[in-house]
């Protein structure tokens, strides 16, 4: 009886497992597409991005009542390729309007802080001992590296175990933090958008009026230089010169 239970129970977390690969296998192959003309229908944005591969899904989110585009929707690829290919052949158009493509978030983390930030920067963590080239040599597969920022002890000159990461653009930062694991240096290291507290305030400002998720990162244009930030703590314990002055922040996403 025993071994039935622990049978069942061995194919049920197989299962589980399975489907949730699956799930974030579909969430990697996603791309949020705001900035869409009204004119812009399901046929017209299938058409534009089947050019970078086969579409497994295409759809334009529309006031329930009206019917009316409400901007922006979402088109999935067949592998994570088409879709990398797609972003690197920015910027689009459509219908004769530049549209904003960015990686989807999924649903259940859309109510997170600062997820849906455009920036070129990236903070990570749990990295003891860990050396510029280390960083440089994991995270350049992702795309072009302006700077890295291993932060230390202002007093003893120590490593603190975190390091600030700047593209020259914003998709790589979106594809790590949606990837979430990360192993460098032999570190499980932790990934999150780095911003500056003034732009935290003031996403959060202009959001709170809106009261709209529905944006999936639709912030075309904005570097904004974040990190992460705010209420739940870290296990990362002192500042650099701008952390303690409060220019930085960093947000657990």
């Amino acid at each position: 009886m025993a071994g039935v239970m622990e049978a069942e129970s061995e194919q049920s977390f197989q299962t589980v497992n399975s489907w949730r690969k699956k799930k974030e296998q579909k969430q990697f192959r996603k791309l949020f597409i705001g900035g869409l003309s009204s004119e812009t229908t399901e046929e017209s944005l299938r058409n534009y991005y089947k050019q970078w591969g086969k579409l497994t899904s295409c759809e334009i989110i529309r006031d329930p009542a009206s019917k009316r585009s409400r901007g922006f929707g979402f088109v999935t690829f067949s592998s994570m390729a088409e879709v990398d290919a797609a972003m690197a052949a920015r910027p689009h158009s459509i219908d004769g309007k530049t549209i904003a493509p960015k990686r989807a978030i999924p649903r259940e983390e859309s109510g997170q802080q600062g997820v849906f930030l455009t920036v070129k920067k990236l903070f990570v963590g749990g990295i003891e001992d860990t050396e510029e080239h280390h960083l440089r040599d994991y995270f350049e597969k992702y795309g072009k590296i302006d700077a890295i920022e291993i932060i230390t002890d202002r007093e003893s000159g120590r490593k603190r175990g975190f390091a600030f990461v700047t593209f020259d653009d914003h998709d790589p930062v979106d594809k790590i933090v949606l990837q979430k694991n990360h192993t460098i240096n032999g570190h499980h290291a932790e990934v999150r958008k780095a911003f500056s507290l003034p732009k935290r305030q003031q996403v959060q400002s202009s959001r709170s009026g809106r009261g709209d998720k529905a944006g999936f990162g639709d912030s075309p244009g904005d570097d904004g230089n974040v990190g992460p930030g705010s209420g739940r703590g870290s296990s990362f314990g002192g500042r650099s010169d701008r952390l303690r002055s409060g220019q930085w922040t960093w947000s657990w996403l």
